[in-house]
């Protein structure tokens, strides 16, 4: 073997060994995604000279300059039309990383076409034109890129060439998008002034920006970290073909999704909750002793256990949800509208499943990100949904697992793909596993201890009966104001009492948590579980949170019992408590830099029956918590 071949080799195996990133482009119609695109693969010297040649031919025949677009255009209409209509994937390297690349349309009546562009990708270049800013559609293709869950922005302001390559011009458009993104789930951000026509900023740096110090954009996408975005914890594993070449072999295959499996892990099969252990990891090149995402393998068990396409292999102590309703948010890819009620096929993973859409809880402007009222769904509109499906679904939250927590509608009849969906938030009617209980704990070895002192002989010690006092309303409306006073007034008058805040609790308990949808059920229920024990001692609970959703409201009052549990509205409104607003926060929400608030960005569900309706706009403190302490003496609570 000579030299060269074994530098080739040496090549191949580098190339081989390199690690991948997929990412996509974004933006609105003719911000120059193609051209960068192109720009990209000349200046990385990943185009072959046929193909260069054959550039040159094509672009004189349109009566252009040497355009890089026409590289990944490939349909008639598109070089007729200069825009891209369908997704155009293409491959390049380099000696420190392979990329793949999908080249989405602009145009807002393709936006399905980008959604499914987008759908695998890890990191998101959001093109803008510098000449108009950012318009309705980069928005649009910025929250579909953070609805898929795409970890990695990076914000290419391009054609810095028309606008003298102004700093200025930069800054502004900065400035709008971070205002705009930060009502979005965007991990990781940067800002890179580019000419994708001259190629400034692109591959090599360019002289003409002189005030720019960052980086490149091919120096970011070689650099970027994204090992740590795979989810190594969950093991999930869809079984997608069942292998039986012989009766000596029985294998289950599939792409493991999410996790890390090895020889001798024991793993339970989902729906059935059988447990086995791994005997072998097959592979076409060879045994393996482990395997991760998104490895193609087939699984040989210990024991012969039942599993079939759909089916899931996961580790027994952690385990995804079952269930038979699930709350998605939905990008509608149909010329037929959306039709509540209607029957419709879901596949999440390799599991398709009858169900159908029973409820719209509104459409998304992607303008401002305001949410409207609809009762359906058109092409290319984003809304929130519930489904409710004829078996259960093995699934997780979309955000903690693209794979399990994707799916996609299809039509039974035409069996075209109608909308894609990632799963937000689990709702009601839970299907169990291994028999447990809805909400029973994860663990079959934890047992309920009964307290061998009754509710009655603590009402004789303390001298009054025990309840949760849930205050609820907006921000501002003065909740905690009339939450410290009735704790006052209560300790005063010799009852024990205690106060539960939001920022207290946030502050210590749930300081893990943020303020998506997903969180704030989570801050509710564990307030829920704290104000129930409290209760259970004997003590007389006020819960001060916003808690703006009536399904977390209606789940606290089931952990605390309907009886102890006494719902006040601190009815405000809008206006008043943003008056009142110390903090700034609403002025902050306003201008786009806090997300997912309350009243603003975020909706506030009013309680339909609530126990007490406290309007402190009207009414002093002192009133308010009189009104609080008749409906205590009325129920019995105090005397």
């Amino acid at each position: 073997m000579t030299e060269e071949n074994i530098n080739i080799d040496e090549m191949l195996q580098q190339n081989r060994d390199a690690d991948l990133l997929r990412f996509t482009t974004a933006g609105s119609v003719d911000d120059g995604k193609s051209t960068l695109i192109g720009r990209l693969l000349n200046d990385c010297k990943c185009i072959y000279e046929d193909h260069l040649e054959a550039l040159e031919r094509d672009s004189q025949k349109l009566n252009r300059k040497l355009d890089f677009a026409l590289l990944t255009d490939g349909l008639k209409a598109e070089r007729e039309q200069g825009i891209t209509i369908d997704v155009a994937y293409r491959y390049f390297s380099t000696p420190k990383r392979r990329f793949v690349i999908a080249d989405t349309p602009g145009h807002e009546q393709y936006t399905r076409n980008m959604a499914t562009g987008a759908s695998t990708a890890n990191l998101a270049v959001i093109l803008i034109d510098a000449r108009h800013g950012v318009l309705t559609q980069s928005k649009r293709h910025s929250f579909i890129s953070s609805l898929l869950g795409i970890p990695h922005f990076v914000v290419a302001i391009n054609k810095m060439d028309l606008v003298d390559y102004s700093e200025e011009v930069f800054d502004d458009i900065r400035k709008d998008f971070e205002s705009f993104s930060a009502k979005l789930d965007v991990k990781d951000l940067i800002y890179i002034p580019i000419s994708a026509l001259c190629g400034d900023n692109v591959v090599n740096r360019s002289d003409k920006m002189p005030w720019y110090d960052g980086t490149t954009l091919l120096r970011h996408l070689e650099t970027v970290h994204v090992s740590s975005d795979r989810n190594l914890i969950d093991f999930r594993f869809p079984v997608q073909y069942v292998s039986r070449p012989n009766l000596d072999f029985r294998g289950f295959c599939g792409s493991v999704a999410s996790g890390v499996v090895r020889v001798g892990d024991e793993v339970m099969a989902l729906p059935s909750g059988k447990k086995s252990k791994v005997k072998e990891i097959v592979t076409f090149d060879g045994p393996l002793e482990q395997a991760y995402p998104p490895q193609s393998i087939t699984v040989c068990l210990e024991d012969e256990i039942d599993l079939s396409r759909g089916d899931m292999l996961v580790h027994p102590l952690n385990l995804p949800k079952l269930e038979r309703s699930v709350e998605v948010m939905l990008v509608w890819m149909s010329d037929v509208p959306l039709k509540i009620n209607s029957p419709y096929l879901i596949k999440n993973t390799t599991n398709t499943v009858r169900g159908s859409i029973t409820d719209l809880k509104y459409s998304v402007d992607p303008a401002d990100l305001h949410r409207v009222k609809a009762d359906t769904l058109e092409l290319n509109q984003i809304g929130r949904a519930n489904i409710e499906l004829f078996r259960p679904l093995i699934c997780d939250e979309y955000t903690r697992n693209r794979t399990t927590g994707g799916l996609i509608i299809i039509d039974p009849m035409s069996n075209a793909t109608v909308a894609a969906g990632m799963i937000i938030h689990r709702t009601e009617g839970k299907e169990s596993i291994r028999g447990q209980e809805k909400d029973a704990p994860t663990s079959r070895n934890i047992t309920h201890v009964n307290s061998l002192v009754d509710s009655k002989l603590r009402e004789k010690v303390l001298g009054h009966k025990a309840a949760t006092i849930w205050l609820t309303g907006l921000s501002g409306s003065g909740k905690s104001t009339v939450g410290l006073a009735l704790e006052h007034r209560l300790v005063q008058e010799g009852h024990a009492c205690l106060l539960l805040d939001g920022d207290n609790v946030r502050s210590g308990l749930n300081r893990d948590l943020g303020f998506s949808a997903d969180d704030r059920t989570e801050n509710i229920r564990r307030v829920a579980e704290v104000a129930n024990l409290m209760n259970d001692a004997g003590i007389i609970a006020i819960a001060s949170f916003i808690s703006p959703y009536r399904s977390d409201r209606q789940n606290a009052r089931e952990i605390i019992g309907s009886d102890r549990f006494i719902e006040t509205y601190i009815n405000t409104p809008l206006d008043v408590c943003e008056e009142r607003d110390s903090k700034g926060l609403y002025v902050k929400a306003r201008a786009g830099e806090i997300a997912s608030f309350t009243g603003v960005t975020a909706p506030y569900e009013e309680p339909e029956e609530p126990v007490l309706k406290i309007p402190t706009h009207e009414l002093s403190v002192d009133d308010a918590v009189d009104r609080i302490i008749v409906e205590l003496k009325a129920e019995r609570i105090i005397s």
